[in-house]
């Protein structure tokens, strides 16, 4: 789990609820959630195939939790790896592949094992890198179109409550209600722009160069492996990747 993003929703939306005071009431009107909500997500199914805007729970969802390795244990587990063929040979990899949870990392060893050119085995695991880091930029693009679209609706609903006002100045009554849907679609369309679709559009980013990093290390670990270097030098070439402060070394 993500602890930032958890941590940041409840400190965001707990000051916004705070300074509301008590009466929360007096800041919900369903016409304005309707033209806010009902108007950014119809404009985002014009922009997006349905199957993309179906998928946006799924996507915000990955904002809450990360799958990337860490990069010092992927350190120490591809040195162990090169010491090993150096050892054993390369086919000593193949008893360990079934107990390799990340599919990348299991595919880019199997190929190896299997005597495939290390030329080839870079330009598929390249192709795959470059693919999913297309999927999560999708992702956050969506998202970054409800960021967008959002406050825009918000203007609409502020210019549709400003026209029922005007044109029913003569009934006192009236001016309440018009201006609140005025005032609230505004606060809708910032506060579910600013707090929730951008900043998580942020993070997807995010997650997306942590987990492109992780993988173009594994690649360099694997072309290691495949041309059969020195575990130290693959150890090196790994560690070039990381601030020096996170790199590691074994004794």
């Amino acid at each position: 789990m993500d602890l930032a993003t958890i941590i940041g929703i409840l400190v965001a939306f707990g000051l916004v609820i705070a300074a509301l005071g008590g009466d929360f009431m007096l800041f919900f009107d369903f016409s304005s959630v309707l033209i806010v909500c009902g108007g950014t997500l119809g404009a985002v199914l014009v922009t997006y195939p349905l199957e993309s805007v179906l998928g946006v729970a799924r996507i915000m969802g990955k904002t809450f939790a990360s799958k990337a390795q860490e990069p010092g244990e992927l350190i120490a587990q591809f040195t162990d790896y090169a010491t090993r063929v150096r050892r054993e040979g390369i086919l000593s990899l193949e008893a360990h592949l079934k107990n390799i949870p990340d599919d990348f990392l299991r595919k880019g060893l199997q190929l190896t094992v299997d005597g495939l050119d290390p030329q080839l085995i870079q330009e598929i695991l390249e192709t795959e890198i470059a693919c999913l880091e297309e999927r999560h930029l999708k992702g956050a693009e969506i998202l970054q179109t409800f960021g967008t679209l959002a406050p825009g609706m918000g203007m609409v609903g502020t210019i549709i409550g400003l026209v029922l006002m005007l044109k029913r100045m003569n009934d006192p009554s009236t001016i309440g209600p018009a201006m609140a849907v005025a005032l609230l679609t505004t606060f809708y369309g910032a506060i579910l722009a600013n707090l929730v679709f951008n900043p998580m559009a942020g993070k997807l980013r995010a997650r997306s160069r942590e987990e492109v990093l992780v993988r173009t290390m594994i690649v360099e670990g694997i072309m290691s492996i495949s041309r059969g270097e020195n575990p130290r030098i693959l150890e090196e070439k790994m560690n070039s990747y990381l601030p020096p402060k996170e790199r590691r070394f074994r004794p």
